[in-house]
């Protein structure tokens, strides 16, 4: 496949070239932190963010939202979101 972009780096503007499946914990960081952050169903968000030890809330975040967010954290404390995935 010809990707014209393969040689150049990607900024924290550009797309995300990977993604995993994020699932809620207190204790545990992701493995990876994100540039971005998709909500397949809607709900309360709980993270805390790169460069961050206090957790913020993001509450009503509707489904299929794209945040644009350094997520270090997705706390279960707090996020009732379901269907997140992590993208970098």
């Amino acid at each position: 496949m010809n990707d014209p972009f393969a040689t150049t780096s990607p900024g924290l503007a550009g797309p995300a070239a990977h993604a995993f499946a994020v699932t809620p914990d207190d204790a545990a960081d992701l493995p990876v932190v994100t540039r971005g952050l998709y909500v397949g169903t809607g709900g309360d968000i709980s993270l805390v963010l790169k460069g961050e030890s206090a957790p913020v809330s993001f509450v009503g975040v509707p489904a299929g939202s794209m945040l644009p967010l350094r997520v270090l954290r997705l706390r279960a404390t707090g996020t009732t979101a379901n269907d997140m995935l992590g993208l970098y």
